[in-house]
């Protein structure tokens, strides 16, 4: 006979390990780190146990969801020299880290939800100039620049594309002619690159500057045709034939590459509400209910999370008395029917948003999107 405290985490333990699609981490030594109890508390208060235990798998979980919904097999190998050394210092992501807040409780409708729950979706893609293929180049040049783009963003609508250039500050007020040329496969016959865009910028500063070109026409024909796309070549020059366009790829010139930012459309929805009970962690509350849970992306070691490093996540934890079984008739007729083999309605999410995040992906793009399911606003026994 198992004694009742522990029948009640064993049935416990099963509604969290088959709640939501969650797997719990391998049995074995507790995590590092993790809070500790000491047997007569274990004895004591096993809905204190059963809570650290909820509480830790759920960041097991986050951890797993967060890949697999960004289709990642494992974390990018991105460290914080690298993130310092690609990432550019440029308007537009300085826009989105200061408009967008990243945290998924910003989301005050109750009854919006993504109509796909499980895979992230994608708003703003910021693609960093990357060396072009040698077949383009005529003496070794050019070195810049090659975008590239993954069959999932081409399939999507563009909204916006824009390519920015960084030009060096002038000494005096000056005029300069910037042009992009296409890039194409040199042979006998073609030795020339094709000018695509061409525009004359007025400069009067002595600090460097942003440039957007509008790049929208010119994406979507490279969607249409990847097999056009071979990348482009940049200048601008002052009237004294300096090109101030900075298009090395090399040392010097770390966060003021040419890059290519993207906003597409994917706008799938579909409503649900539900309630629940919200507890802090001094709670006594033995039934189900919505805990805090703040997730510290720095303490995973995940520095190719750009913004934010931290988001509350939440967790559910609690019983789910069989009193209530009026109110889950289809659980309570499986219970009828099979009272021993059934662990009765568990205490899971009824109810999660998204989070937006901005991160590196595993080919040292900028991603900037939302990630479904990530945070736990209701919670209830089902």
């Amino acid at each position: 006979m198992v004694p009742g405290g522990a029948a009640l985490l064993l049935l416990l333990f099963g509604c969290l390990v088959l709640s939501r699609g969650e797997v719990a981490p391998e049995a074995g030594a507790p995590k590092e780190g993790a809070p500790q109890l000491t047997e007569a508390e274990e004895q004591g208060c096993p809905v204190c146990m059963w809570r650290k235990h909820s509480k830790e798998m759920r960041l097991e979980s986050i951890k797993s969801q967060i890949l697999s919904k960004l289709r990642l097999k494992e974390a990018p190998n991105i460290t914080r020299e690298v993130v310092n050394q690609l990432l550019p210092k440029a308007p537009p992501l300085q826009q989105i880290l200061d408009l967008h807040d990243f945290q998924g409780d910003s989301f005050q409708h109750d009854d919006y939800l993504e109509e796909d729950e499980y895979h992230a979706t994608t708003e703003t893609v910021i693609s960093m100039a990357q060396e072009t293929d040698p077949v383009v180049q005529i003496e070794g040049n050019p070195h810049c620049c090659s975008f590239n783009f993954s069959p999932k963003i081409m399939f999507t609508k563009v909204v916006k594309a824009q390519l920015w250039v960084y030009l060096r500050p002038v000494q005096q007020p000056a005029t300069v002619y910037l042009q992009i040329l296409r890039l194409k496969p040199v042979t006998e016959d073609v030795s020339r690159h094709i000018r695509i865009r061409s525009l004359k910028i007025d400069l009067n500063s002595r600090v460097g500057h942003w440039q957007s070109i509008d790049f929208k026409h010119v994406l979507q024909n490279w969607f249409k045709q990847p097999q056009s796309n071979w990348g482009i070549e940049i200048n601008a020059f002052d009237p004294n034939g300096n090109d101030l366009a900075v298009t090395s790829l090399g040392p010097g010139a770390e966060g003021l590459h040419p890059f290519m930012e993207l906003r597409v459309l994917e706008n799938n929805k579909r409503s649900r509400r539900n309630l629940g009970l919200d507890c802090d962690e001094h709670s006594t509350e033995s039934r189900c209910c919505r805990y805090p849970l703040t997730v510290d992306f720095e303490a995973f070691g995940w520095d190719w999370i750009i913004a934010h490093k931290r988001y509350k996540a939440n967790y559910c934890s609690g019983q789910c008395e069989y009193m209530f079984m009026q109110k889950y008739p289809h659980t309570h007729l499986v219970q009828q029917a099979n009272p021993r083999g059934s662990a009765g309605p568990c205490c899971t999410p009824t109810k999660m948003s998204p989070i937006n995040m901005l991160y590196f992906n595993d080919k040292q793009q900028i991603i900037y999107g939302k990630i479904p399911g990530m945070v736990v606003d209701r919670c209830g026994c089902s």
